[in-house]
């Protein structure tokens, strides 16, 4: 169910000289690495095939598999009553798809979303000649796994060093939070990694992203006020002097209507590109899961003015329906690395199509 990193074997090489350790900080105006310092060429920045990492599975105890997967069917409550109660004791007739179609729509899977799925169990049923309705659920079963299967893809690491990661997504989605519990997530893989404080429209956000940096002994670059982008500039800097392996830059909460705002994230793309010209690696969108088609739109948006490489969704714990991933498996199918259903570190997991769906079903 979970995904983890393991490095490939390699062979044997001397023991790499002990490092300074590197204490949680916050840089005011001042750049941990000089902002003339020269990015390290291309050639240096790409790392050799053998450091990248293996993604495999690793069994996880029964206990903290069966406590996720509580956490999450009780996150998606709403729409599995609303799906599974069909199925019981129902005939194979128009009417079940009429209720199916109602309850598919209201778990915000989306008007295309939802045809999809409907004709598709449709053409199931008559080809496989199925009876009965506990069939037709699990015929269901298997064409939401086939649709969101293409969002499940992990985070491989160790293919650049630094590996820099733009964080975007409006305010109140959990942004700031899920840079701290994915830090957290990094070093349980022998990531090295430092934030940088980009939002410096919200003095409260800065102070959050220190609080986790704390917390995780992570170094954090900061400015008490300036340029979201210069921030960024100097923490890939600052990266490339202390070797860290992974750099995850914080932006400031916009929505996508806020046209000035984006253009400011576009900014800070360009100048992350200036700093180390294949970065930023990945440029993840934090979607709250509880927003519905909004979250869809909000897509749709931060892709078009970013090329967005993954999105983590969050907030799968409260009024939630989880709909909408089938919305965006087939409107604009970017990956889902994780999703969250609480504010505690180990609620915060890779995605996982068939553990989600039969969250959804029962």
């Amino acid at each position: 169910m979970f995904s983890f990193f393991k490095k490939k074997p390699q062979e044997p090489a001397p023991a790499p000289a002990p490092q300074e350790p590197v204490t949680p900080s916050v840089t005011p105006d001042i750049p941990a690495a000089p902002v003339h310092a020269p990015a390290a060429p291309e050639t240096e920045n790409a790392v050799a095939s053998s450091d990248t990492h293996d993604i495999i599975a690793v069994e996880t105890p029964a206990a903290q598999k069966q406590s996720w997967m509580t956490r999450l069917k009780s996150g998606l409550s709403k729409t599995s009553s609303n799906l599974t109660t069909l199925f019981v004791g129902a005939k194979i007739d128009d009417d079940l798809y009429d209720e199916l179609e109602a309850a598919l729509l209201m778990s915000d899977a989306g008007v295309d979303a939802t045809q999809f799925l409907l004709d598709s169990l449709k053409r199931k049923v008559k080809n496989d000649r199925l009876t009965e309705a506990s069939q037709v659920k699990q015929a269901l079963r298997s064409l939401l796994i086939e649709m969101l299967t293409p969002l499940q893809k992990p985070l491989v690491l160790g293919q650049y060093k630094p590996m820099v990661m733009m964080i975007a997504g409006v305010n109140g989605a959990g942004k700031t939070t899920t840079i701290g519990k994915l830090a957290k997530h990094l070093q349980a893989h022998q990531q090295s990694v430092l934030l940088a404080a980009g939002d410096t429209f919200r003095a409260a956000a800065r102070e959050q992203l220190t609080v986790w940096g704390q917390r995780n002994n992570v170094t954090v670059i900061a400015q008490e006020s300036g340029d979201p982008a210069a921030v960024a500039f100097d923490a890939v800097h600052s990266a490339q002097a202390r070797n860290t392996d992974v750099v995850m830059v914080d932006t400031a909460g916009r929505l996508p209507t806020q046209l000035h705002l984006m253009e400011e994230l576009k900014k800070i793309k360009r100048v992350i590109t200036k700093a180390s010209s294949s970065a930023p690696h990945e440029v993840l969108l934090v979607i709250d899961g509880n927003t519905g088609q909004n979250a869809l739109t909000q897509v749709k948006a931060f892709d078009d003015a970013l090329q967005l490489t993954g999105l983590v969704v969050t907030k799968l714990d409260g009024t939630a329906k989880g709909g909408v991933l089938a919305a965006i498996a087939r409107t604009r199918p970017i990956p889902v690395y994780f999703i969250g259903v609480g504010e505690q570190i180990e609620d915060l997991q890779p995605f996982d199509a068939s553990v989600f769906v039969d969250a959804i079903l029962g």
